[in-house]
């Protein structure tokens, strides 16, 4: 798995440069770096920019880690749909040379030679989208077929995707391979991340916990064996355990912030790998050979990070979490959340891998929304990584509200918080609260009001297929929420019929576009109101996973019986809450009778027309491009020459 031990010019930057955040007027970066550096950004024809004050936020996490968050105003706009070039150099402190690209990333561009570029788009005409990306996964990796897809495109800036949108489970924080933990822990002492105390578990630190028999396939353990714990323990450790569906493991969750932060390196970039030495911890019989194909598996996923790297500069990416960003059914019922957040040791869990979050995904989507308070709360610990600077950071980001955000593109693009705002079921705390709850919901409804057409992010599909939230909604019955993924928009009745009446409101959008992932497969549903002529037409399209499949045989079952029990012109509509939509599915072209949903990991491919409808719906696989919707081929200039052709 390790590629290098050298310690060169090109590890001193660990990962990035991720294109973040960008319009005419601002670019947004972010990067991680062995040792303090400064920066200058070089634009094709411009003289270069040096990014002083508060331009470049440096973010010291370790003895030799550093986070670079870098914030560039521009004061002559960028032109839009132009190709960019691009050359991010660094220097070291008192050094007077700078290192560009070709010296420290020459791999960045698509041919020899070449610099990463981007393109500023007018309109939001295209969007790749996806979620679920889990490194130890046997499906090959949906971000590095997208990398394939735009080195085609690279050169026509109009056929560039407008934003890569990933919409959840980036990292996998609950469900940890072993080599994944060795490879983390290896980071952590090579770069010297900050330990932590720990309280309320069996061991006292991080140190304790790297060196205890349970550190591998057995963090389950960790937790005091006493009665006031066995909630949280079934809860927030063996919550993850679906029979139903598939089971994933909690036994190897990551638990220090320091854990956290390596994980999203090692997942974004090829370089931290380069460090690693070749070891592995001793483990003997079913564990030993359960790690070995584990190591099997990541060895293929870190093959693919320079693609990942690659696309990740080219083209300008959000994010927004899901559950697994975190853990798994992160406050899926008032219940959890009150077992959970109510113990020490779990409220640190979850608050560290929400600060992970904050600093390598949340900050790039929208840095003003950060300005202030939690800036100040992450600097001060970055100062003085100490246990009560690190519980006051975590308290301020669990109460924080604005994770969500917005474009102001044409389509608006609207990128929703479904885990942090819920809406508790008061009555039942063991039932499963509503995605949003209702000020949530009323200030979504106040950012679609006049709006022509707007694009929803989703995280959860807000259709999903209504076999299976019926089968979620029997467990839930049973007092048997966790054991199912029990999370659909229609399982709380305020939060389903409020949804409902915002896309039957009169004021709002005619054409909606809600894209989400979670479920580890691929559909498109065609929505509109019965009864109702014109207004509101909708699309869910879903695209999942990145790198994360549905068991086929059961999906294949699913998706059969859900056709034949919930068609269109089915009764059964009748005695759900959407049975004043009329929904059609669009089946993957050349998929066997009654095939609805697509269960091949990738990432989604949508193209917009003027009005924000879609008129091309693709999943980009290792394998070609699955169409669900197909975007006519332009009219040839003279009749001898064909049309282009879909690929498929």
């Amino acid at each position: 798995m390790t590629l290098s031990t050298e310690h060169d010019m090109a590890s001193t930057i660990l990962a990035g440069p991720l294109l973040r955040r960008i319009s005419a007027e601002r670019l947004v970066f972010w990067l991680a770096s062995r040792e303090p550096v400064r920066f200058r950004l070089l634009l094709d024809g411009r003289a270069p920019l040096t990014l002083d004050g508060e331009r470049q936020q440096q973010l010291r996490v370790g003895e030799h880690c550093f986070i670079q968050l870098l914030d560039l105003a521009l004061e002559q706009p960028l032109p839009a749909d132009t190709l960019i070039p691009y050359d991010l150099q660094w220097r070291r402190e008192g050094e007077n040379d700078w290192h560009g690209l070709a010296d420290w990333a020459p791999d960045l561009g698509y041919g020899e030679g070449e610099l990463p570029s981007l393109v500023v788009r007018g309109r939001l005409d295209g969007i790749l989208h996806g979620s679920c990306r889990k490194p130890h996964h046997a499906a090959p990796d949906g971000l590095v077929a997208a990398d394939a897809w735009l080195r085609q495109c690279r050169e026509r800036p109009q056929e560039r995707p407008a934003v890569l949108m990933l919409s959840g489970d980036q990292v996998y924080a609950d469900d940890v391979a072993g080599p994944m933990l060795t490879a983390i822990h290896q980071l952590i002492e090579e770069l010297g991340l900050y330990p932590e105390t720990l309280e309320g578990a069996l061991v006292a630190d991080s140190a304790e916990l790297f060196a205890s028999p349970q550190n591998y396939y057995r963090r389950h353990e960790l937790l005091p064996d006493s009665r006031a714990n066995l909630p949280l323990r079934e809860r927030f450790f063996e919550g993850a355990r679906k029979p139903i569906f598939t089971t994933s493991s909690a036994d190897n969750h990551l638990i220090t912030l320091a854990e956290v932060l390596a994980m999203y390196l090692l997942v974004w970039s090829p370089e931290p790998w380069r460090l690693l030495p070749d070891t592995r911890p001793e483990l003997a019989g079913v564990l030993a050979q359960r790690y070995q194909e584990e190591r099997e598996r990541l060895v293929a996923f870190v093959e693919g990070l320079p693609a990942v790297r690659r696309l990740l500069a080219h083209l300008p990416t959000l994010m927004i979490f899901d559950d697994h960003d975190v853990t798994d059914d992160w406050n899926l019922t008032a219940a959890w959340e009150e077992s959970a957040y109510g113990h020490p040791f779990s409220r640190r869990i979850i608050g560290n891998a929400l600060v992970g979050y904050f600093i390598c995904q949340g900050w790039g989507n929208d840095p003003d929304a950060f300005a202030g308070e939690p800036m100040a709360l992450l600097k001060a610990w970055c100062e003085q990584p100490e246990a009560g600077r690190q519980d006051a950071l975590i308290d301020h980001l669990l109460r924080f509200e604005r994770w969500h955000y917005r474009l102001d593109t044409s389509p608006r693009l609207l990128v929703l918080d479904t885990r942090t705002r819920r809406w508790r079921a008061e009555s039942n705390f063991g039932s499963p609260s509503g995605l949003m709850d209702w000020e949530a919901l009323t200030e979504l409804q106040g950012e679609l009001l006049h709006q022509d057409a707007v694009v929803i992010v989703s995280p959860t599909p807000v259709f999903g297929v209504k076999l299976i939230e019926v089968i979620q909604k029997v467990f839930t019955w049973f007092g048997k929420p966790l054991l199912v993924d029990a999370e659909n928009w229609m399982a709380h009745r305020g939060t389903a019929n409020v949804i409902l009446n915002i896309f039957r409101h009169v004021r709002t959008p005619a054409n909606y576009v809600i894209l989400s992932g979670d479920v580890h497969y691929s559909f498109m549903y065609d929505i509109r109101l019965r009864h109702r002529r014109g207004d509101p037409h909708i699309w869910q399209i879903t695209s999942s996973g990145i790198k994360n499949e549905f068991p086929p045989r059961l999906l294949d079952v699913l998706d059969r019986l859900n056709r034949w029990l919930y068609s269109p012109r089915s009764p059964l509509n009748w005695f759900t809450r959407r049975r004043r939509l009329e929904i059609s599915p669009h089946p993957p072209v050349g998929a066997a009778r009654g095939e609805r949903l697509l269960n091949r990991a990738g990432i989604g491919h949508v193209r917009f027309n003027e009005q924000g409808e879609p008129v091309l719906v693709q999943q980009i696989t290792a394998e070609g491009v699955v169409d669900f919707l197909s975007e006519p081929p332009p009219a040839p200039a003279d009749e001898s020459l064909p049309g282009r052709p879909v690929q498929r």
